[in-house]
């Protein structure tokens, strides 16, 4: 049995574990869990404290040992993780990425403001979020793109560059940080190839199409939406989260507030008689309730984002050859064919502020059963 007298002469020494983890016993008898490993990118050897036992179990430790072999892997030194951690979390990157984002989403539609967040949390905050914003440099966020790079999402990697960017001029300007490191990397990320969202733009294929969304079968909500979609062109999420009390069918307009818009400006839609008539046959259906396309699981909630993208396969039209955004570039294409004012087209796409461009008393027909 150890006596006190025998401990306090013993010497240190170590019961190893596996994978560089091993238990440090003093001569006072204190039991401490260590673990050894490189720091990244050197030969420097470093040691990280995992705890007292038997405050913390031998499973414990081997679990924080494994944390930190998993940060290694990434290239992230759990040490100065750690000490930013301990430096205070107000000053961490991912809590001024948070603040920042708590300041301006206001500005953003709520689906855009989600997919922000969500990507910072699976794309930066692991790597860079527990450092102090002002030990944050250029070869970090240049290491956090690599990563995203190398996915094969280089768009992705160009957004979280632009968003890092935004963070570190908030913390410039909230005495957080001194600089911003983002334009140093300006270039080192390839562009991104440009991808074109499919759309039919030939005017007999045009036709072919508008008569296809006429002969539609499935639910009427789904079917209105599909005949609606190429009279109106607004952005798929903000047709099917039109609502009732948006339409105005005296005026024939349908406002759609600033929330629910990407440029966060009041936008208004000019109703031809065609798109009029088509609302006029869905209110006795729908009207009651808030939304002018409701959800079959319940009248609370708009349309799925993927009721139009699944009609359109059911009519035959794939990925590649139509897609509900798609009713965007077909309208825009046609129109400045035909001569339409470009600057009332891009206003009307609502790639501006608020405009109402003086629609025709009627659309004209482009198929043999008058679907316009």
């Amino acid at each position: 049995m150890l006596t006190p007298s025998a401990v306090a002469n013993a010497k240190p020494y170590k019961l190893t574990d596996e994978h560089g983890m091993y238990l440090l016993v003093q001569p006072t008898g204190a039991r401490l869990f260590r673990f050894n490993y490189r720091r990244p990118g050197t030969c420097k050897r470093n040691t990280l404290a995992l705890g007292m036992f038997p405050d913390v179990s031998l499973r414990k430790a081997r679990d924080r040992r494994d944390e930190a072999r998993t940060l290694l892997a990434d290239g992230i030194d759990p040490s100065t993780q750690r000490k930013a951690g301990k430096a205070g979390s107000a000053d961490t990157f991912e809590a001024i990425a948070r603040e920042w984002y708590a300041k301006h989403k206001a500005r953003w539609t709520p689906s855009y403001a989600e997919h922000l967040m969500r990507r910072l949390e699976a794309n930066v905050f692991p790597y860079i979020g527990a450092q102090a914003i002002s030990s944050v440099n250029a070869p970090d966020i240049l290491a956090v793109l690599r990563r995203i790079e190398a996915r094969g999402a280089v768009d992705l990697a160009h957004r979280q560059h632009q968003v890092c960017g935004q963070v570190f001029r908030y913390a410039v300007a909230t005495g957080r940080a001194t600089a911003d490191p983002t334009p140093a990397l300006r270039g080192a990320i390839p562009p991104a190839p440009k991808v074109h969202l499919a759309s039919i733009k030939e005017p007999a294929r045009v036709g072919e199409l508008l008569r296809a969304l006429h002969s539609y079968s499935g639910g009427p909500v789904v079917s209105v939406a599909l005949k609606l979609a190429p009279l109106v062109f607004t952005r798929p999420g903000e047709l099917r989260h039109a609502e009732w009390a948006e339409i105005d069918f005296d005026k024939a307009e349908w406002r759609i507030p600033a929330h629910k818009m990407k440029m966060r400006a009041p936008h208004i839609v000019p109703l031809s008689t065609q798109a009029i008539a088509i609302l006029r046959d869905l209110q006795p259906l729908t009207g009651r309730g808030k939304y002018v396309f409701p959800s079959p699981r319940g009248a609370a909630r708009c349309m799925s984002e993927n009721a139009i993208t699944v009609a359109l396969r059911a009519l035959g039209y794939d990925g590649q050859t139509m897609t509900g955004h798609g009713f965007r570039s077909m309208a825009s294409t046609l129109l400045n064919e035909q001569g339409w004012n470009r600057d009332a087209i891009e206003r009307q796409l609502a790639h501006a502020g608020v405009t109402r461009c003086a629609p025709p008393t009627t659309m004209p027909n482009t198929c043999s059963n008058g679907a316009g």
